[in-house]
């Protein structure tokens, strides 16, 4: 019983960082409401020297609050699910998923402002989709699953179909949560190994051992 309260309190303790942070999205996009303050200077320019500043700050502006709070919800889910299930790498996963996409989108992006986090969102359920299915995982694998059916229409979101969304964010979002999925396969969580598992090895004298594994802490 004690077990499942501490469980239970971590789980809630997951969704805190991303709930700061959808706060302070929120906190920025009013203020700037109020103030009649117009906050694109602070975006992604690709390949323009102004728009440097972007790669800290593009995540952190929005166009409108529709844009903002389609971005709030996912942010809130997907990081909690990343820093409950992979609590010990969950802020290298955040900051370099913030930070690689960002400069991929000044690298490589069409000509225009890019602002928003949505390729953060993009970056999170990429991460924990491959993340669950190359860890062959049950609990991490029924995570790719419930990623994949609430979000799986997002992949749309990585193909030019819309002209004024920054489909590069997507994409470049994507990718980086792909690549780190599989950069940090080692770390983390890993899947549970029960004592019919074996390896077969050899030992000093030359006669054959076997490794049981039966390990049943959760990182």
């Amino acid at each position: 019983m004690e077990k499942q309260k501490l469980d239970k309190k971590r789980f809630i303790l997951s969704f805190i960082p991303t709930s700061i942070f959808v706060g302070l999205l929120w906190l920025i996009h009013v203020t700037s409401v109020v103030l009649d303050l117009d906050l694109t200077f602070l975006g992604l320019h690709p390949l323009k020297a102004e728009g440097l500043i972007g790669i800290l700050t593009a995540p952190l502006i929005h166009g409108d609050f529709s844009h903002l709070a389609a971005n709030s919800v996912p942010l809130i889910l997907l990081g909690g699910l990343l820093f409950y299930f992979y609590r010990d790498i969950a802020w290298k996963v955040f900051l370099l998923s913030y930070f690689l996409s960002n400069f991929w989108i000044w690298f490589g992006a069409r000509q225009a402002w890019h602002i928003g986090a949505s390729g953060l969102v993009y970056a999170f359920a990429a991460f924990l989709f491959v993340s669950g299915i190359v860890r062959r995982d049950v609990r991490l694998s029924a995570i790719s699953l419930l990623v994949s059916f609430l979000y799986g229409s997002m992949v749309w979101g990585i193909f030019p179909l819309v002209p004024r969304v920054s489909w590069e964010s997507h994409l470049m979002g994507a990718i980086a949560g792909v690549i780190l999925a599989l950069y940090y396969k080692g770390e983390g969580p890993q899947r549970k190994k029960y004592s019919w598992e074996y390896e077969e090895d050899i030992d000093d004298e030359g006669f054959p051992y076997w490794e049981i594994y039966d390990d049943d802490e959760f990182n």
